[in-house]
């Protein structure tokens, strides 16, 4: 298994990836027709974006993937820097979960964020990832409310 920082000449496989993810997380149909939107904000949120995106491969082909957004806010008391990152779009393909492909390529985004100093991370899991998160140190937070704006 290669594990590795993708780079802007790998749009194809983090479109790939990144699709599949969508589709097997709400239970979409393989022939599933996205957005132009989506699509377009998706590539260039890869080519743009203050992030990284991992990949593991096995025999040339994308098994898994994780991405880690970079953000600044204004300094707190608990955050005196004000550099936070949130975690996203972490998938393993089915034939290849529970051989610890996630937890590899998410301790490499976690070791990252350390060394750009950031003291926070925040993540939206899914039922499957929370063990692996909570293994990981991550916790429930109740800080947080969210407002979801209308389209």
């Amino acid at each position: 298994m290669e594990y590795r920082i993708t780079t802007k000449d790998d749009i194809e496989i983090l479109m790939a990836v990144r699709l599949e993810t969508i589709r097997r997380v709400n239970g979409l149909s393989d022939d599933h027709r996205f957005s132009d939107e989506l699509i377009e904000r998706s590539k260039r949120y890869f080519l743009e974006g203050d992030q990284t995106t991992v990949v593991a491969e096995q025999d040339g082909m994308a098994v898994g993937c994780a991405s880690i957004s970079y953000i600044e806010v204004m300094p707190t008391l608990s955050h005196p820097t004000g550099k936070r990152a949130h975690l996203m779009n972490v998938y393993t393909r089915a034939d290849y979960r529970r051989k610890g492909i996630a937890r590899k390529l998410v301790g490499m985004l976690i070791d990252e964020a350390k060394e750009k100093g950031i003291t926070e991370i925040s993540l939206d899991a899914t039922d499957l990832g929370r063990a692996l998160y909570e293994s990981l140190g991550f916790c429930k937070s109740d800080e947080c409310m969210v407002m979801n704006l209308p389209k």
